[in-house]
């Protein structure tokens, strides 16, 4: 049976060093707890037009922007858990349809158009993308190694760290082995914190005093610019 949840939130980004990120999470003690997957190592499908519709809108900071996956925790196994995923962003406020599935059912849903995950809100906005954007097909495999932790009075702050972000545009199956092209140093990490309103004052203020400045930051829209630097797309 399909399992669906619902986000609504705020998220900041923030590209640390190594030593940024130890001292941070040294911080984190006091307040962080790790989450249920904890360390884990997360593989998605991004799936997009033949223009690739989706991420130049994104990139091009619209007002409104909207993306497709399909994520595992892990290589995926025909049976196995997989997350189909439609995240919306309006005026900087997150939106994420989740619905869960098996991932040789979520293929067939996405790439066949085979129904599998009922009758549902979620479902119907699902339909509603795949029909919007003719041609949607997977576009980018995207892998990362994750730390997620959560609040432990305010349960709706999540932070996690993300490392050896990988990529690649062959191979689309998320059961093939974990490999591809490295979008970050080695010593860098990737720092999101999602809330539901404001940033805790204590983590607000360590970001200020130790200079640790939000960016803007798309793996999927980083990888693309690679891709367009290269001149193996056509379209800009």
């Amino acid at each position: 049976m399909a399992v669906q949840k619902v986000f609504k939130r705020y998220e900041y980004k923030y590209l640390l060093t190594r030593e940024q990120k130890e001292l941070l999470q040294n911080v984190m003690e006091e307040y962080m707890i790790p989450d249920e997957y904890g360390k884990s190592t997360i593989c998605n499908l991004y799936f997009d037009t033949p223009q690739y519709l989706l991420i130049r809108r994104s990139i091009e900071n619209k007002v409104y922007k909207e993306k497709v996956r399909l994520r595992t925790y892990g290589r995926a196994e025909p049976a196995g858990e997989a997350f189909i995923e439609l995240k919306k962003k309006y005026k900087k406020v997150v939106y994420k349809r989740r619905i869960c599935t098996e991932y040789e059912k979520a293929i067939q849903y996405l790439c066949r158009g085979e129904r599998v995950v009922g009758e549902s809100q979620i479902g119907e906005e699902l339909d509603y993308a795949l029909r919007l954007y003719q041609g949607i097909r997977p576009a980018m495999w995207l892998s990362y190694e994750r730390e997620a932790f959560y609040g432990k009075e305010d349960h709706e702050l999540r932070m996690t760290f993300d490392q050896n972000i990988l990529w690649r545009t062959e191979d689309l199956d998320l059961s093939s082995p974990i490999y591809g092209r490295s979008l970050l140093d080695e010593d860098q990490s990737l720092l999101e914190i999602k809330v539901g309103h404001a940033i805790p004052l204590w983590l607000s203020h360590f970001l200020t005093e130790n200079k640790m400045f939000r960016t803007s930051y798309s793996k999927y829209g980083n990888a693309y610019r690679t891709l367009l630097r290269e001149g193996k797309i056509n379209y800009v």
